[in-house]
């Protein structure tokens, strides 16, 4: 075991920004207590974390591992052959690097190399984003020592003894923007203090339907004398700029470069129901209508943003109605001043803070328990 004062840490999982984030927030906190510690990442080949971690300054290796294809089983048997090689190679990573422990965060290389360090009886911990917890995390949960968790209730997926509720880890930039005020930020991206401001977004890439919604929404926002301010994500750049071209409230772009501040600056923020996107909104206090991607795993982002409306924390729109609802729900919200209040006070309520250094309290005891 090494040095407490430079421990050894691998932390494994990515795909999206959802898992992505919060693992470099956690490397971030460890080098905070412990600068002299040994941090290895383990990502999935090809996706975002191969390039967003190095540029981190953090060395990362890659799996072949790739999610299933359920619309297409056929593909499948490839998956099945990168998942058997991805055991093998996380079974000789763990071994090479030896950590004291093992975190993961979710995304398809967090299952092998979690599974690979229970099997050497390395210390393990599980970090589970959602409301409703994965089936990969199900799996590991017996054998994890400690499962971090964002949202309570969640004692109907794992032992109760090895939670500890600790909430999602969020971008430093995301509790910064949370200090300032809706006006400050909108003056600093440039945007008229006096205007209501909508901001728009569907992830990186872009969601169609989130996009499409937007778009139908410009009269609704025009006629509020507000500003859109849109994030379409890279795929749907184009189609998006040319419709905003035609309009001069209307800012659209593939990516916005300060998202903490688009968040803190908006009146009202339209976006999906992500883990990271929610605990984001939180720490920001964001009034929000969130549009749930059908497209995931049993269905959690659903089941995210019903935790919030159950709390009168957000608005929620599902997928298949957002084309046809989400002008008229935008219009009931920009014009409801207490509403939007409201909203914002109870979905702030729900953040939970710090939730870096709490994962760095648990690998610390468990370091030191050892």
């Amino acid at each position: 075991m090494s040095d407490s004062s430079s421990p050894k840490i691998l932390i494994s999982g990515g795909g999206t920004g959802g898992h992505v984030f919060p693992a470099i927030s956690i490397a971030n906190a460890i080098r905070r207590r412990h600068p002299d510690a040994e941090i290895l990442f383990v990502g999935a080949e090809g996706r975002m974390e191969m390039e967003r971690v190095p540029r981190e300054g953090y060395e990362i290796v890659g799996l072949p591992v790739s999610g299933f294809d359920r619309h297409n089983p056929v593909k499948n048997i490839k998956v099945l052959y990168r998942l058997m090689k991805s055991l093998w190679k996380a079974r000789k990573i763990v071994k090479q690097f030896a950590p004291d422990v093992a975190v993961g965060v979710g995304g398809y290389a967090s299952g092998p190399v979690i599974k690979a360090a229970q099997r050497r009886k390395i210390p393990s911990i599980i970090q589970e984003q959602n409301s409703y917890a994965g089936v990969t995390n199900r799996l590991l949960a017996d054998r994890a020592t400690s499962i971090c968790v964002a949202y309570e209730g969640m004692s109907r997926f794992f032992q109760a003894k090895k939670i500890v509720l600790t909430g999602n880890p969020v971008r430093e930039e995301f509790v910064d923007a949370a200090k300032i005020s809706r006006e400050e930020a909108k003056c600093r991206l440039g945007i008229d203090e006096s205007k209501k401001l909508v901001f728009v977004t569907g992830g990186s890439l872009g969601a169609m339907t989130v996009n499409e919604a937007a778009a139908r929404c410009i009269p609704t926002i025009t006629a509020a004398d507000g500003i859109l301010l849109w994030q379409t994500g890279s795929r749907y750049e184009h189609a998006c700029s040319a419709i905003a071209a035609g309009f001069d409230n209307v800012k659209a772009m593939a990516f916005i470069d300060n998202m903490s501040l688009a968040y803190r600056a908006a009146d009202v923020v339209v976006a999906r129901a992500g883990a990271c996107t929610i605990s984001e909104l939180q720490i920001v206090g964001c009034p929000a209508i969130l549009i749930p991607s059908p497209n995931v795993a049993e269905d959690h982002q659903r089941k995210n943003a019903q935790a919030l409306v159950d709390k009168d924390a957000a608005v929620m729109i599902l997928d298949v109605d957002a084309r046809e609802n989400l002008a008229s729900t935008l219009a009931d919200l920009l014009a409801d001043d207490e509403r939007r209040k409201s909203l914002s006070e109870n979905i702030n309520k729900m953040a939970l803070t710090n939730a870096d250094e709490k994962i760095v309290d648990i690998i610390d005891n468990i370091i030191t328990t050892k």
